[in-house]
C-alpha cells in the first residue's frame, strides 16, 4: 500500500514523538498546519507533526462532485451512510503511516492520531483498531461512523479519547458527538468530552486546550 502523501512539521531536535492529524471534507493536508504554532508547546518538544491529504473521489451529497474526502457519504445521516469499506480503508493508510513512524524509530506509544469531522471518523476506526498501544486520539467535531461495526484491538481498549464538539455546530450537530462518547464509554473506553461556543471548526481556547492535552499524553 503506497503511503498517502502528507505535510510534515518536523521539531528541531530528533522527534521522539508523532502526531498523525486528519483533515476533514474537501479540505487537504494544509487545513490544520497553522495550527501547529499555537499549540504553546515546550520549546524543544520533539513532536512530529503529519497531515495526511486524502484522495480526491466523487461525494455523493455533493452531486458526485469529486473532491478530497477519506470516503463517500451517501446521505446526510451521518452515522448510518457512510460508505465503511472506504473507511476502513483510509484507516489501514493512517496504519501505514503509523508502521513508518514506528520504523522510523518512534515507538507506538508514543504516537497521537488526531482527525476533524470526515477525518476525525477515520481516526476512531484507525486508532482503536491498531494492533499496537497508542498515546491517544484527539477527536474534532466528528462522529462513531462506524459504531455498530467497530471491532478494537485489546492493545487499545483503554486509549484515552479526547473528544471537542462546539455547540452551534450546524455540519456535524453536537448531538452525534454526544452518541460517540455514550457509546464508546458503554464499550468501556475512557472518554473526555469537551464543548466550546462555536460552530464547525476550532477555536484558541480549543486550541490551547489541545496543546496541554498533547503535553500531557507525549511530555
Amino acid at each position: 500500500m503506497s503511503l498517502l502523501p502528507s505535510v510534515e512539521i518536523n521539531p528541531t531536535r530528533t522527534p521522539d514523538a508523532a502526531v498523525i492529524w486528519l483533515h476533514g471534507l474537501g479540505a487537504n493536508g494544509h487545513d490544520f498546519e497553522p495550527i501547529v504554532p499555537e499549540l504553546g508547546l515546550p520549546r524543544g518538544h520533539g513532536i512530529r507533526f503529519v497531515f495526511p491529504h486524502a484522495p480526491a473521489i466523487p461525494v455523493t451529497i455533493n452531486q458526485g462532485y469529486v473532491m478530497p474526502a477519506w470516503y463517500d457519504i451517501k446521505a446526510m445521516d451521518l452515522e448510518r451512510k457512510a460508505d465503511e469499506v472506504q473507511l476502513r480503508l483510509s484507516a489501514a493508510r493512517v496504519h501505514a503511516l503509523i508502521e513508518r513512524e514506528i520504523a522510523n524509530g518512534i515507538a507506538a506509544q508514543r504516537i497521537v492520531i488526531a482527525g476533524f469531522s470526515q477525518g476525525g471518523a477515520v481516526g476512531f476506526e484507525a486508532a482503536l483498531t491498531f494492533p499496537q498501544r497508542l498515546a491517544g486520539l484527539l477527536a474534532l467535531s466528528t462522529y462513531l461512523a462506524t459504531a455498530d461495526s467497530l471491532i478494537g484491538h485489546p492493545a487499545n481498549a483503554d486509549l484515552p479519547i479526547e473528544i471537542h464538539h462546539g455547540n452551534h455546530d450546524p455540519v456535524v450537530k453536537e448531538s452525534l458527538g454526544q452518541r460517540s462518547t455514550e457509546r464508546l464509554r458503554a464499550l468501556g473506553y475512557p472518554v473526555n468530552y469537551q464543548t466550546y461556543p462555536m460552530e464547525h471548526a476550532v477555536c484558541p481556547a480549543q486550541i490551547a486546550d489541545i496543546g496541554r492535552w498533547l503535553g500531557a499524553r507525549l511530555g
